[in-house]
């Protein structure tokens, strides 16, 4: 039987293979999981009698492009975290996940080819793996861009040349990022969309750690594009509740961008497209409205950012992250790195190897690894002192 080969290059997922590299090895203590980011904190109770009241929809097909309530939330959210006005029935669309949307916002919007030739994707290296199989699947070049120590953790795009900007449709961009928690300012951002200008391709704003910061809120892809006064269409902005409520299984976040770009992908989604429950949709709609419980939540991560800097005092090469819920830390090699952790302690990290390509004789992840604290504080400190003394005493 013969199988196509578009895929056939892709390296294993980050977490098979890290089950590969640690689970032939008997953990070294009491397991503390530090290698995923999915929230442990609470969210808000209220959401349960939301779907119990909605349960009967349950038997209805969900809405395609979300629920007038659904995207009216978004709109309002949208308006109250960036001071930007979108319309629900043209400007955003309801995801089950971004992931969904990073994917398909690409099936849709990166033409075929771009000035005659191949076209360029630009991905920041680490990277969200969804990011390269997008470009993949639509016969594009993933052109992977260090977001190193040396260019503050973001990638360096004003350092292409112009013939190789003139070929790109699409850059993404994560921030705050994941994993290493750097945040794109406003100039950042206004050099980005200005690229995108002046050679015509549009940017993938994923912002899905958007509201997980310590001090001021980081800005935001639509507002820069707002005030620049650029084209509706150059900014696909992506937001989730994953993060910022901690409902990564409520699959609930949403695409915003131009009227004619959210044509097209509402029209992709009608044949191809997984929608919410409309009772989830519901809830939904209620999260997205409240802020209370994202005060709270962001409080508990500034409890743990406070917690990680006085456990890493000293430590060399250490560098507090902006925002996000991750740590990056440097090591000599991150395989070597997880495993030591693994067979001494028990402390489950993933090596930051695992989230970025090899460009150029360089894996920009290699001398890393990612470490999530998620969990309740007390795990996580115990996890990192237990990790700071194995690996850095």
């Amino acid at each position: 039987m013969m199988f196509p080969e578009r895929f056939s290059n892709l390296p294993e997922y980050a977490f098979p293979r890290l089950r590969t590299l640690l689970d032939v090895h008997d953990p070294g203590g009491h397991v503390i999981h530090m290698t995923i980011g999915e929230p442990q904190h609470d969210f808000p109770g209220w959401i349960m009698d939301v779907i119990e009241r909605h349960a009967e929809e349950f038997r209805k097909y969900p809405v395609n492009e979300g629920i007038p309530a659904l995207n009216t939330a978004f709109c309002d959210w949208v308006s109250r975290r960036y001071g930007v006005e979108l319309s629900p029935d043209r400007h955003v669309m309801a995801l089950n996940g971004t992931r969904e949307g990073l994917y398909n916002a690409m099936m849709t919007l990166s033409p075929e080819t771009k000035n005659g030739k191949q076209p360029i994707v630009l991905l920041p290296n680490p990277f969200y793996q969804v990011y390269m199989v997008a470009a993949l699947s639509v016969g594009a070049e993933p052109m992977f861009l260090p977001a190193t120590r040396e260019t503050g953790f973001l990638p360096d795009f004003a350092s292409l040349d112009a013939d190789v900007l003139d070929r790109v449709t699409v850059a993404y961009l994560c921030s705050p990022s994941n994993p290493q928690g750097a945040v794109a300012d406003a100039a950042y951002w206004k050099a980005l969309i200005g690229l995108a200008e002046k050679h015509d391709f549009k940017v993938f704003a994923d912002e899905c750690y958007s509201e997980i910061y310590r001090d001021a809120p980081p800005v935001g892809a639509l507002e820069v594009a707002k005030e620049m006064g650029a084209d509706p269409e150059r900014v696909v902005a992506f937001h989730s509740l994953s993060k910022r409520s901690n409902l990564a299984g409520l699959r609930s976040g949403f695409v915003a961008s131009g009227p004619q770009s959210m044509k097209r992908i509402r029209q992709l989604r009608s044949y191809a497209g997984t929608p919410l429950p409309l009772p989830l949709q519901h809830a939904a709609a209620k999260v997205w409205a409240d802020e209370k419980h994202v005060e709270v939540n962001r409080g508990l991560y500034r409890e743990k950012y406070k917690l990680a800097d006085e456990i890493f005092d000293g430590v060399p090469g250490y560098q507090s992250p902006e925002a996000g819920f991750f740590l990056w830390l440097p090591v000599e090699d991150g395989e070597t790195a997880a495993l030591k952790l693994w067979k001494e302690t028990g402390v489950r990290v993933l090596p930051g190897a695992y989230l970025a390509q090899e460009a150029g004789g360089l894996n920009p992840g290699h001398a890393y690894i990612r470490v999530a604290m998620v969990a309740p504080k007390k795990e996580v400190a115990r996890g990192l002192t237990q990790l700071r003394d194995c690996l850095y005493n």
